[in-house]
């Protein structure tokens, strides 16, 4: 099966039902929500502090909800009108907009304390159309990304490289625009769990006290260092497995009726209950 990127453009191939389809399905939404938990965990914000996140690629809002879980405010955009279409059906709570990635973005210096990104590097390096040059789309990118971040934050992408060649171009682009960082790579030994996080430092912290590269979650219970010089350690994959344990369930009966009572006392317009959803009150006498 070819990969999505190769098929057609994002905006395309997450368009109108498959948008719906993306979201609806439990099992991709499992996958995303653990992926999203893994870059929040990667991003190393402190303890309790509310951050301000941005989400590139963010689609259907999927990633927002775990922000949204860990008390951080964040902002969104997608390429694919569809996506953010059913994000906003979804009452996501972030600020949303259409934009490309690969055209860079415009916001102040210094605006975000991080940004997470799922599955959506890699189709930053195919050109959809003859004016795309991946490098010089990922140069835009990291570059203007760099600035938006304050110094010593952290940008987390989750993708899913292609090839070395990939990885080598997406990380030289990284570089030249100012970012620090690396490679790391969760369970390296297997095929279905393997997954990719470029885990990139805006500059290193006001203290200067060195940003170190995560160690990855793995199977290797030496924690012997593997490919790309990466540390594999037993101990990280627990700390992950009770902490996404702890995470709250997902849209629900009950978190649809919460949030549309916040709605209304805020006075905005919301959907009837349906029969599904009807919460059951007690008489008032």
């Amino acid at each position: 099966m070819s990969r999505p990127e190769h098929q057609a453009p994002p905006e395309i191939v997450y368009g109108g039902e498959e948008a719906a389809k993306y979201t609806g399905n439990s099992r991709i939404a499992a996958i995303q929500a653990e992926m999203a938990g893994r870059a929040v965990e990667l991003l190393n914000l402190p303890e309790g502090y509310p951050g301000f996140i941005l989400d590139v690629g963010c689609g259907s809002g999927l990633s927002g909800e775990v922000l949204e879980e860990e008390g951080h405010v964040w902002v969104g955009f997608d390429i694919a009108p569809a996506m953010l279409e059913v994000a906003l059906e979804q009452e996501a709570t972030g600020d949303l907009f259409l934009q490309d990635a690969g055209q860079g973005m415009a916001f102040r210096p210094g605006t975000f304390d991080g940004c997470i990104s799922i599955s959506v590097l890699q189709w930053l390096c195919n050109a959809d159309k003859a004016s795309h040059h991946p490098k010089a789309r990922l140069m835009r990118f990291f570059s203007t990304l760099y600035s938006s971040l304050r110094r010593g934050a952290r940008a987390i992408f989750q993708f899913y490289p292609e090839n070395d060649d990939q990885v080598q171009l997406i990380m030289g682009c990284a570089v030249r625009c100012g970012f620090e960082g690396g490679l790391v790579v969760d369970y390296p030994n297997s095929k279905k769990a393997k997954k990719f996080y470029l885990c990139l430092f805006a500059g290193q912290e006001v203290n200067g006290v060195k940003q170190q590269l995560p160690a990855a979650l793995g199977e290797d219970e030496e924690g012997e260092p593997g490919e790309n010089g990466v540390q594999y350690t037993s101990k990280k994959r627990t700390d992950s497995r009770i902490r996404s344990s702890k995470r709250k369930p997902g849209k629900d009966k009950n978190w649809v009726l919460k949030k549309k009572e916040q709605l209304r006392a805020k006075g905005d317009k919301t959907a009837n209950d349906s029969k599904f959803t009807a919460r059951k009150r007690r008489p008032k006498f």
